[in-house]
């Protein structure tokens, strides 16, 4: 019983269309319904929703994303007489933030599929990367090595100090490149790589670990 003109020209269904329609069988894509159902009988009975994520099937077929506040409808003397959604179409938004995260994992497949050891630090110098690659050279399994300190686990002994350097110099910003690595695996073997030691950065530009990107010269 209300349709503004947004909504309308969000959806493509006119005021005319829509009205009188039930809303949720009618707009609502199918694995959301019973959720909005039930927001919508919780707004019946006072109970308001906000920024409930929706779904809407536009009359071409299409999905917009809209952040939905719920809010119930009283009359003069306080009845409840229905409920109003007011949204925020955020579907660019959710495509955007759906590319990111395709990226992010095409990434995540690339560093795990690389022909080339890659593994990585966080500012504690524990292990938060550790490719296949790495995993296959080394022999010790990505589990095996995640959250272990790298240098004391995985350096000889005569090494430690001066990788350690590496590391936090590269926790400063100052990058290191083709450095000589010495991994003992987990046979006891010495396996011999050349290193770019890489400052990893959030999206704010913090600071936020150390990558190393290697080649195998054993």
């Amino acid at each position: 019983n209300e349709w503004n003109n947004k909504t309308a020209e969000i959806t493509g269904f006119t005021k005319e269309e829509a009205f009188n329609k039930s809303l949720v069988s009618t707009f609502i894509v199918p694995k959301l319904r019973d959720s909005v159902q039930a927001v919508m009988d919780n707004a019946l009975r006072g109970n308001e929703t906000s920024n409930y994520e929706l779904e809407f099937e536009t009359k071409s077929k299409e999905i917009r994303y809209l952040l939905v506040n719920a809010t119930t409808r009283r009359d003069p003397d306080y009845n409840i007489t229905g409920v109003v959604g007011v949204a925020q179409d955020v579907t660019e938004s959710k495509k955007h933030d759906r590319a990111v995260a395709a990226m992010a994992n095409e990434l995540r497949q690339l560093i795990d599929t690389a022909n080339a050891p890659i593994f990585g630090i966080d500012v504690d110098g524990f292990v938060n990367e550790w490719n296949e690659k790495t995993a296959a050279i080394t022999g010790y399994s990505r589990e095996e090595a995640m959250d272990k300190p790298l240098v004391t686990t995985f350096i000889v002994s005569k090494l430690q100090k001066a990788v350690q350097e590496v590391m936090e110099n590269a926790l400063r910003g100052n990058e290191t490149s083709n450095y000589d690595l010495e991994f003992r695996t987990k046979s006891g073997e010495i396996r011999y790589l050349l290193v770019n030691a890489t400052t990893r950065r959030d999206a704010d530009s913090n600071i936020v670990g150390v990558v190393g990107v290697a080649q195998d010269v054993t």
